[in-house]
């Protein structure tokens, strides 16, 4: 069997190059690289896809939520409640920010944070909620914002793996005070390097990133003049055209996603393993397609002797990681659980048909010599 890969980040990069070749190398040569005319506009077509008023570029998604923080007032004695089984830097963002990250768990079908996690996880000290649009699916935002109105907090969206995805019809980005994207390159919209951005419908909120992210100049103030103490965290030129470029592919790439992942939902719904739950609410724009399998280890292990490259989103809790433990409170039973059952499947827009059949044949494969008892070591 030919190698399938887990993702194929050049493929987009070669489909979009002639869209995009004459402005990037014009960029290239003028020297021209930070800021201007590219930047500003993928700022504009980003806000309005996004359904928001504003986005600020900034240089990868880790800073998009720590300078999001920071313009929003978070700090030292705050509480901000985080997810249990994101990627660290979700967590990292807010002790940066000064502030405390406060652990919840997740619902079993889904992964995702809901109503009911997002109360039994707030204090008095608690004053925000960041919600992690996690694999590409935003969660029950209508049960969220309802429990943070209730009680007072702001809602920011880690929306590092949702581009495009919907709640009752409404794009990730268009929901909180805050939302921050990586363009990081394997995501949906990817950069070719490192990218993020900041959207809001917050005009001042905007506007204080954008003088966080640029050594805390206010927009219109001389070069040597700073009214905050900032960071150098800039959407770079190059970057930004090459956003661009892609985003006007991206809806194309997700209904291919969407479309891989039917393929394997049909193929995949009678082996022994456990599909990640789709809110009939959400428009799921599958990052990443998620199994839960026993002894995932060893299924990983066989797949991978076969040719099949796959990952693991994540094997590690964030309050179980060893710089977070003083932040846990108690165990968190779903996210821990999880952390030893999923296993991601290779999907990307350029995924063939015949490609994800085999992927299917092989762990229908693998599973049934697990259940028949034979050693995995075994498996030809």
């Amino acid at each position: 069997m030919a190698c399938i890969p887990f993702i194929d980040v050049a493929a987009m990069t070669r489909e979009v190059w002639p869209a995009i070749e004459n402005d990037y190398l014009e960029c290239l040569l003028s020297g021209r690289y930070i800021g201007g005319s590219p930047v500003e506009s993928f700022e504009r077509a980003w806000a309005e896809y996004c359904g928001a008023g504003h986005a600020v570029g900034v240089a990868n998604g880790t800073s998009a939520l720590q300078l999001a923080l920071t313009a929003l007032g978070l700090g030292p004695g705050d509480e901000v409640i985080v997810p249990a089984n994101t990627f660290i830097a979700t967590a990292a963002a807010v002790v940066h920010a000064g502030a405390t990250p406060r652990f919840a768990d997740v619902g079993n079908d889904t992964l995702l944070l809901t109503p009911q996690t997002l109360r039994a996880a707030i204090t008095p000290r608690t004053r925000a909620v960041i919600v992690v649009h996690l694999y590409g699916q935003v969660p029950d935002m209508t049960g969220l914002q309802a429990v943070a109105s209730d009680k007072g907090l702001l809602v920011i969206e880690d929306a590092a793996q949702a581009h495009g995805a919907q709640w009752a019809g409404h794009r990730a980005g268009s929901f909180g005070a805050a939302a921050c994207f990586s363009f990081y390159p394997g995501k949906n919209l990817g950069a070719l390097g490192d990218a993020g951005a900041v959207v809001t419908s917050r005009p001042e909120v905007a506007d204080r990133v954008r003088a966080l992210a640029n050594h805390g100049r206010v927009h219109g103030s001389a070069h040597y003049e700073h009214e905050f103490v900032g960071v150098n965290s800039r959407l770079d030129a190059l970057q930004a055209i090459a956003l661009s470029g892609k985003l006007a592919f991206l809806e194309e790439w997700t209904q291919r996603r969407i479309t891989l992942a039917a393929r394997y939902r049909a193929q995949l719904r009678d082996l022994d393993l456990d599909l990640v739950g789709i809110d009939p609410l959400a428009r799921h724009v599958y990052h990443l397609f998620v199994i839960r399998v026993a002894e995932r280890t060893q299924v990983q292990a066989e797949l991978g002797r076969r040719g099949i490259q796959t990952g693991v989103h994540y094997p590690v809790p964030c309050h179980l990681q060893p710089p977070l433990r003083r932040y846990a409170h108690g165990p968190m039973p779903t996210a821990e659980r999880a952390a030893g059952q999923t296993l991601s499947l290779p999907l990307f827009p350029h995924m063939t048909n015949s490609q994800i059949d085999a992927v299917c044949d092989a762990l229908a494969d693998v599973l049934r010599h697990r259940n028949a008892g034979a050693k995995f070591a075994e498996v030809q």
